[in-house]
């Protein structure tokens, strides 16, 4: 989703080096990760104790705690402590089940879903299939961002206290994958409809803790939620969270052992940590990535022209961006993530093999061979130096760019505060997702709602969208998507640029912690109902 209002940066550095193949496993900090994993919890260790986690900001205040609202990767992470979906991702972006214990696609438009036994709420009732049924269809009917994920649900039903079937207008590939994020959590909607549980102010989920308590971006308290599913888990007594947003103060709290588990930012957080005793630096992929947004609906706009677009797309190196500005970790990616199945070839876009002669001749021919403007973006590490590379990049073809650093919150209400928005240029990030098609519906304005203050509609981007969603997976969906990479290449209004890694850093004497080695929703606590809290 998008940056401060759809993607809030969680950490970013170091992509892990090379995957491992079904029967490879690696090595972090003395112990072996399964592959798919960069690390995998030391089960030999007992359970118990409380965990100190810092992180570099907190939930959306905007949107208060509803799940539904919740459109920042920040809000996801923290939220999946108690709240859970019906499905989620493994590993290998595979779905798997979670509150659905099975389900079943009978034809490509309907899916039955078998609930779970014995899940309950943190307060003691049990889950049933009004509270899934009631959860969608709240989530279908609201201003979710998350809505236009789901696709086109026709109806959403309860079969019997166990069985929820959805029936679906078309045939959509991403459906199960949508519903394994946070925003299609289900919900206690006897509560809610009872009007006892406000989920803007009070989270009430099924998931492995509860929220003791809350200060806004300074702590969370969470504890164990003792009504848990899941045998043994979780396995902490409960996590305490400290909302810490300067890097260094969480470099300086792993160093001190105040914290026992961080998310960091800065490229270079790794090496300040290199010497540190007992504290291990985990590596991440995920299929976030940044990109460039180019104004065409403000009045007088520079970019109207498709031609200065497409020269600006020409222009920009992305190796260049990952090597100096992500310390060699991020990839070029197109608008389907690299590393997803399915993902189209960057390399082979447009833009990618035209040079720096013919973006030059199109600006001539657009009168733009004197363009500035101006670059809005978050002052949150590495978007600088990302900006600083775009911004020397457009000098070698005569465009010269002034770059406006701001704090998060004057950032996100420059770009999406205002319709049409007043910026020229910006710079953000999204989480990629765990389907190659889905962060392509961003590309339409009329999906997304978000980009209408900045983004002009493309009818024909968007009927490839359309196309590329109901496919299957397969050859003649890779082509769709690849169609789908081209014309948002050519369109060059939200340009794609790297993929964005993340970075977590542990105490190896006070914690044992699991980590996929890919990570789709930006959610680097994903499995911590199985981290291990170690003795001091």
């Amino acid at each position: 989703m998008r940056h401060r209002l759809l993607a809030v940066p969680l950490a970013a550095a170091v992509l892990v080096t090379s995957a491992c193949s079904a029967q490879e496993t690696s090595t972090t900090g003395g112990s072996t990760a399964k592959a798919g994993y960069v690390a995998t919890v030391d089960d030999s260790l007992p359970a118990g104790g409380t965990l100190d986690v810092e992180l570099p900001i907190d939930i959306g205040a905007a949107t208060g705690l509803d799940p539904q609202l919740a459109d920042v990767a920040s809000s996801w992470q923290l939220m999946s402590l108690v709240y859970e979906t019906l499905v989620t991702v493994g590993p290998d972006f595979a779905v798997q089940p979670a509150l659905a214990a099975s389900w079943e696609n009978p034809s490509p438009t309907k899916y039955v879903f078998r609930l779970r036994d014995d899940v309950f709420f943190s307060n003691g009732r049990a889950m049933t299939a009004d509270d899934v049924v009631g959860s969608l269809q709240r989530l279908l009917a609201s201003q979710s961002v998350w809505r236009g994920q789901l696709g086109p649900v026709k109806s959403v039903t309860k079969v019997d206290d166990k069985t929820v079937d959805v029936e679906l207008t078309t045939a959509y590939t991403p459906f199960l994958a949508a519903l394994a994020n946070v925003p299609a959590a289900v919900l206690p909607m006897k509560e809610i409809n009872e009007k006892s549980v406000d989920v803007t102010k009070t989270m009430l989920g099924t998931g492995p803790f509860k929220v003791d308590s809350h200060r806004q971006d300074v702590s969370w308290a969470f504890g164990k939620n003792d009504k848990y599913w899941s045998d043994g888990e979780p396995r902490l007594d409960g996590v305490n969270v400290t909302i810490a947003t300067e890097e260094a103060a969480r470099v300086a709290s792993l160093q001190s052992g105040k914290a026992s588990v961080a998310t960091l930012g800065n490229v270079d957080s790794k090496s300040m940590l290199a010497g540190a005793s007992g504290v291990e630096v985990l590596s991440q992929a995920t299929t976030d990535f940044y990109y460039l947004m180019l104004n065409t609906q403000v009045s007088g706009s520079k970019f109207a022209d498709p031609r200065v677009r497409k020269a600006i797309n020409i222009a920009l190196d992305r190796e260049q961006i990952s090597s100096v500005a992500l310390g060699g970790q991020g990839k070029p990616t197109g608008v389907t993530p690299t590393g997803l199945p399915g993902a189209c070839d960057p390399a082979g876009l447009p833009s990618a093999t035209a040079g720096a002669e013919e973006a030059k001749k199109l600006l001539a021919e657009a009168g733009a061979t004197n363009l500035t403007f101006t670059l809005s973006i978050f002052s949150t590490a590495p978007a600088p130096a990302v900006a600083q590379v775009i911004q020397q990049n457009l000098e070698q073809v005569g465009i010269t760019v002034k770059i406006e650093q701001m704090d998060e919150a004057s950032w996100a209400g420059k770009v999406y505060g205002a319709v049409p928005a007043t910026f020229d240029a910006a710079l953000s990030w999204f989480a990629g997702y765990a389907d190659a098609g889905m962060v392509t519906k961003w590309w339409n304005p009329d999906v997304a709602v978000f980009n209408k203050g900045f983004m002009k509609s493309d009818p024909a981007l968007s009927s490839a969208i359309d196309k590329a969603v109901v496919l299957p997976a397969g050859d003649a969906r890779t082509a769709a998507l690849a169609e789908v990479c081209t014309k948002v290449d050519e369109d060059a209004q939200m340009l794609p640029l790297v993929t964005r890694p993340s970075t977590v850093a542990y105490r190896t004497d006070a914690a044992s912690v699991g980590l996929y080695a890919t990570e789709g929703y930006g959610n680097a606590l994903r499995l911590i109902a199985d981290f291990r809290k170690k003795s001091a």
